[in-house]
């Protein structure tokens, strides 16, 4: 079984949890430190045989080309993370269709490839923001993975589909939707698709939520880090409060070790290779997702 290894490409400042205290117009200002991070992940993936997605986020695209065509060199697939990471629920409408256009542009002119993928900036498409998988489908994008099936603060969508499934849209279009990985424990949804909940938790927690969330590895399921993840040495940021500073700073010199274990102790692929290994069977009206809780057909 093949599971879908994905990482979102911003960088440590880039986070939702610090927008408070660094403002975009200041990014600029902030040393980088993505590209020796995700080169990082890409010897790792190397090393492992393994070709993965990145979702690479527009402004550091447009600055960091080369790191794009690395990818696309090394065989990677390369989907969008949006252009300024703002979430998606705090947008109109019209900001958000005017970014990810400009995201796909940048991508699609480094690549030389159409960019069929996309993922929300902090899983913010949700019951709140549904009109964005319209405006994804009106730009061409033709998957998403952007809902998580979870309780969250800051997002998710609970009752929602576990599995991949399409979403049949307003508009008439389609989008196939590939939901962030959940385990059911005692009749709730855990998440364990990686990211904070993988440093958080014991790797052996870990391992076995991904391999009962996988049906003991008979439905291929989706990881997803971020390359500050991997890096304990990073600036530290001061003013976001201790949740923040908690969500973003705790295990992260314990990430990549365990990176190197989940890939001995489990298959990956891209999201192009997982998913041409899945059967989606169910079709959702985008108008279902108003109701409290969807349920596959």
């Amino acid at each position: 079984m093949l599971h879908a290894m994905t990482v979102d490409v911003e960088d440590y400042y880039q986070v939702a949890a610090f927008k408070s205290v660094v403002k975009f117009d200041d990014w600029s200002n902030w040393p980088s430190r993505v590209e020796q991070n995700t080169r990082v992940l890409l010897d790792l993936f190397a090393e492992n045989d393994i070709k993965c997605t990145f979702f690479v986020l527009g402004w550091v695209a447009e600055r960091h080309p080369q790191l794009v065509a690395e990818l696309v060199a090394g065989g990677h697939e390369v989907a969008s993370h949006g252009y300024s990471h703002d979430l998606v629920y705090s947008q109109t409408p019209e900001v958000f269709k005017e970014e990810t256009y400009k995201s796909k542009e940048i991508l699609e002119a480094i690549t030389q490839k159409p960019i069929a993928g996309y993922r929300a900036a902090s899983y913010s498409i949700t019951r709140a923001s549904l009109w964005a998988l319209d405006i994804l489908a009106e730009l061409g994008f033709s998957w998403d993975s952007s809902i998580f099936p979870i309780h969250h603060d800051r997002y998710g969508m609970p009752g929602t589909p576990e599995q991949p499934y399409t979403i049949k849209t307003r508009n008439g279009a389609t989008l196939t939707e590939l939901p962030l990985t959940t385990a059911k424990v005692l009749g709730q949804s855990v998440p364990a698709a990686g990211g904070g909940y993988f440093r958080q938790y014991p790797y052996v927690l870990s391992r076995w939520l991904f391999e009962r969330a996988s049906n003991g590895q008979t439905k291929p399921m989706i990881f997803y880090l971020h390359p500050w993840e991997i890096d304990p040495q990073q600036p530290r940021i001061p003013g976001a409060g201790l949740l923040s500073n908690f969500r973003h700073y705790t295990n992260l010199r314990h990430c990549l070790p365990r990176l190197q274990r989940l890939l001995q102790d489990f298959s990956f692929g891209s999201i192009e290779q997982s998913l041409a290994a899945t059967t989606v069977d169910t079709t959702i009206d985008l108008n279902s997702f108003q109701e409290a809780a969807v349920k596959p057909a």
